[in-house]
């Protein structure tokens, strides 16, 4: 199985994972209801801070499981809801999917850019 990994919605910054030797940065995840979790070093599994993006993605849909998140995820059904991912502490959440990062966080290019670093900093 492969790693899970998106980019921020408010950055479009790939989510590289603790595993990938990029920098890792800050990633909030953000439910529906206000809820956030803050995530320091992404593992690559779709875990962040604890809770499972599929599994919250179940729950914010009144479902239950990784599995049934995983379906909706390739699968939306209308009016799906979506956690968010963010750098951003505050943000309001939006009915916007994350797009998938096309290295899945991990399988960067070696010519790329170190995807968890800042380059207008």
């Amino acid at each position: 199985m492969g790693f899970f990994s998106w980019k921020t919605q408010d950055t479009s910054r790939s989510i590289c994972n603790c595993h990938s030797g990029q920098q890792t940065f800050t990633v909030f995840m953000h439910d529906n209801k206000g809820n956030k979790w803050e995530e320091d070093s992404y593992g690559g599994y779709g875990v962040f801070a604890g809770k499972d993006y599929y599994q919250l993605l179940a729950q914010m849909n009144g479902r239950h499981g990784r599995d049934v998140g995983l379906t909706l995820a390739f699968n939306p059904e209308p009016g799906t809801r979506f956690p968010n991912l963010t750098e951003a502490r505050d943000w309001e959440w939006r009915n916007e999917p994350p797009e998938d990062c096309e290295y899945q966080g991990y399988f960067y290019d070696n010519d790329e850019t170190k995807q968890g670093d800042k380059t207008d900093e």
